[in-house]
């Protein structure tokens, strides 16, 4: 039932929404770069401090740059300093596999998930998004959108990030796409409707949600 249910939803916001093009980036290493910088923040000062590379956004650049000037930069992003020092440990594992992603993809996802875990500032839905948007690995990702919804609509999918995570993995097809656009879905619809004050009037699931606090 529950699976059916998640698959109803998916179903349901990809017809009202369509594809979502989720997460364009100029490279891969964009996409790892705005996974660090999307902590605790808005995307749109993501794209800020993304501005602020002024097109020069490169694992060279990122591992030479003196720590102020880089901490400078990515300002806008807030948590700087802290960002920064995730920055170049996520950048030094990159090019570990010399940023060779064919290199990285020899490596199971489990493996390479269990890399990425240790290093510094990485956390399971940084992880997930490098997974999934930068290498295309099928990696759900969970974020507090996600969790808001399975709440209040209700579906029980787990009350920890690697239990939702393992419930959509089983429930939806092994798919990369499939995970890059219901993510995506998922996010859109909560900032116009799943908020934290629900704003249901329009929001293509107002049939089917139960609306729990």
């Amino acid at each position: 039932m529950l699976v059916r249910e998640l698959e109803k939803i998916y179903q349901t916001l990809y017809s009202h929404y369509d594809d979502l093009k989720w997460w364009p980036a100029a490279s891969i290493f964009e996409v790892i770069v705005g996974a660090i910088l999307t902590q605790n923040t808005a995307w749109t000062n993501v794209e800020k401090a993304m501005e602020r590379f002024e097109g020069n956004l490169s694992p060279s650049r990122i591992l030479n740059l003196p720590i102020d000037e880089l901490q400078e930069i990515i300002r806008p992003a807030g948590f700087y300093r802290q960002k920064s020092q995730y920055l170049k440990a996520v950048t030094e594992w990159f090019m570990g596999y010399d940023g060779d992603i064919d290199l990285i993809k020899n490596y199971s996802l489990q493996d390479i998930r269990a890399e990425l875990l240790k290093v510094r500032g990485v956390g399971n839905e940084t992880a997930d998004s490098i997974l999934l948007y930068a290498f295309d690995l099928p990696s759900f990702v969970v974020d507090a959108y996600t969790m808001r919804l399975f709440r209040r609509y209700p579906i029980d999918a787990g009350k920890t990030y690697l239990e939702v995570k393992t419930f959509c993995e089983e429930a939806l097809p092994r798919d990369a796409k499939v995970y890059n656009h219901f993510h995506a879905l998922i996010v859109h619809n909560g900032k116009e409707h799943c908020k934290k004050k629900m704003a249901c009037s329009g929001c293509p699931l107002e049939e089917f949600c139960q609306k729990l606090p």
